[in-house]
């Protein structure tokens, strides 16, 4: 009886205990990932954006306020990322530390704002881990030690990820490191990895491109010898195979980039998106 009694005394002073744990709210699924990598079982994490959802368009629900108001601490991506956080942070009288991951993050520029998607970069996603490990241990001090352990384990799998990425891309010729995508998420990347992002001609992600849209499209992967086209506002198989026999290049596969897929999707977890990415795109640029 005293066993069970001193094991039931054990378990409400154990910082795991639901009870005990530090909440935390993260904006998105990605920030969720890092969190819970450094968190372990020592946090309660909640996600507002989950996985298959756009952080870019979302609609904050009368429950988001409610878990804001609930935890100690909210994280978040910043660089104009959740442009409905602030008015949500304060419609929910909640009095948690905002934690902006990505400071310390040199911002690059998409039209006249910053780039949101410095998670593209794993050397950025370094620095995000870093910021969120930090924040961890300052609001729960008792367990600093482990969210330390936890970053550093974290931090060494996503350096491997890293050289995995520069060794995979060292292998594509470096003519061959471009492609046409209507993404507007891969600056970070491209920037830290080498392989060009080229903007199609004439269309709008908003529509369905229209004939004169793919003509402009097929000239323009012709006159700048693209070996590959990530072209996701291109729904229709037949305007695919076209682009595919006019002009010789690649249709690849859907590279991921704002938010996570769900645990029955190929990207689950960040490490699983990024090797997501850089398989897709090596398939499509390699010979």
């Amino acid at each position: 009886m005293r066993r069970i009694l001193l094991c039931v005394l054990l378990l409400i002073a154990s910082p795991v205990h639901a009870a005990g744990r530090l909440k935390v709210v993260a904006s998105f699924s990605i920030l969720a990932d890092f969190i819970r990598n450094v968190g372990g079982d020592r946090i309660n994490i909640t996600t507002l954006v989950g996985p298959d959802s756009d952080v870019h368009v979302y609609t904050p629900a009368p429950s988001d306020a409610k878990r804001i108001a609930e935890a100690k601490l909210v994280i978040v991506n910043g660089l104009g990322l959740e442009g409905w956080l602030p008015r949500l942070v304060q419609s929910s009288g909640a009095k948690a530390q905002v934690v902006t991951a990505s400071a310390g993050i040199a911002a690059r520029k998409l039209g006249p704002a910053a780039d949101p998607h410095a998670w593209q970069s794993v050397p950025n996603a370094k620095i995000y881990v870093t910021d969120i490990a930090t924040a961890l241990a300052a609001a729960a001090p008792d367990d600093a030690e482990f969210f330390r352990a936890q970053a550093k384990a974290y931090l060494e799998k996503l350096e491997a990820l890293d050289h995995e990425i520069r060794e995979a891309v060292a292998k594509i010729p470096p003519e061959r490191r471009k492609v046409i995508s209507t993404h507007d998420a891969f600056g970070y990347f491209a920037a830290e990895y080498g392989v060009q992002f080229i903007a199609p001609l004439g269309v709008s992600t908003e529509t369905e491109p229209s004939a004169r849209d793919i003509a402009a499209i097929i000239g323009q992967i012709k006159a700048q010898k693209i070996p590959a086209v990530f072209l996701e506002n291109i729904s229709d198989d037949r305007l695919i195979r076209r682009i595919a026999a006019e002009t010789g290049a690649k249709v690849g596969g859907t590279l991921i980039s704002d938010g996570l897929t769900g645990e029955k999707g190929p990207a689950p977890t960040y490490i699983d998106m990024v090797r997501h990415n850089i398989k897709a795109l090596t398939s499509a640029l390699d010979h």
